[in-house]
């Protein structure tokens, strides 16, 4: 069995705007920009940790959701896919990305309309994806990705989110069968052949965690999480993104793994 190993990832500098970003997290405050950008160069250094050679793209003011490349693409072993992004207000950072991706890959694939996806919604294990049909992300986006991902050899199943923006908000996968679970999937018998790690409630954001090249990467000042993830045998990096949740971002989000 081929052992995954990821040696890139792509992220972008979070602009000024990103104060305009869009947020259910009302409660948190509008992100600081200065902090944020401290914040972004400590998730690059983490990444660069665990051994990833990280291209940084500049920012893109226009867009100030952009630092949160992940939903704008799906990279996999064998294909790049432009997304569609739910958001209207995103739909034009394909176009910042599409330029990127060509210089890499060979084989680029795009969602069309009607379709929407966010690549949040996106779960890689193995040559499988999962695939959350949320506010974001609809059947026929899903069902293009699926397409797409058959093309190539892969596979592809949907499942329906009820509370979380995106799937991979309370769901991360850890490779050897470890998934990390909070809310609504705690005891879902749909992942019922994985080994849960579970998240307490009041530590959910944690749940958005990244497994780079045998380390977990986790949001910092989440002592449970941290706890549990290292029981289960992962060396584990704290990296504080606290800016980026004030905009329902995670760690996941912030690049594009492969």
């Amino acid at each position: 069995m081929s052992h995954l190993v990821f040696t890139n990832a792509i992220v972008r500098t979070p602009g000024r705007s990103i104060v305009e970003g869009l947020s259910n997290s009302i409660t948190l405050g509008l992100p600081n920009y200065e902090q944020a950008i401290i914040q972004h160069q400590s998730y690059i250094d983490a990444l660069t940790k665990c051994g990833l050679d990280v291209l940084v793209l500049e920012p893109c003011e226009e867009y100030p959701d952009s630092t949160f490349v992940e939903d704008v693409a799906l990279i996999t072993p064998k294909c790049a896919i432009i997304t569609r992004p739910g958001a209207l207000s995103r739909r034009g950072e394909v176009h910042e990305i599409e330029f990127v991706l060509k210089q890499r890959f060979n084989n680029i694939e795009a969602i069309e309309a009607p379709g929407t996806i966010d690549g949040g919604d996106i779960m890689m294990v193995g040559g499988h994806y999962y695939i959350g049909l949320s506010e974001r992300t609809n059947h026929e986006g899903a069902k293009q990705i699926i397409q797409i991902l058959k093309k190539y050899g892969m596979s592809g199943s949907t499942i329906s989110l009820n509370k979380v923006l995106h799937l991979k908000t309370s769901l991360s996968y850890l490779e050897k069968n470890n998934l990390v679970v909070s809310g609504e999937f705690i005891n879902d018998s749909y992942f019922g052949h994985y080994n849960p790690i579970e998240i307490p409630e009041k530590e959910s954001y944690a749940a958005n965690c990244i497994w780079v090249n045998e380390t977990v990467i986790i949001p910092q000042g989440y002592p449970t999480t941290k706890q549990r993830i290292t029981n289960a045998g992962y060396q584990v990096i704290e990296t504080d993104v606290s800016e980026f949740k004030k905009l329902d971002g995670g760690l996941s989000c912030l690049s594009l793994r492969y």
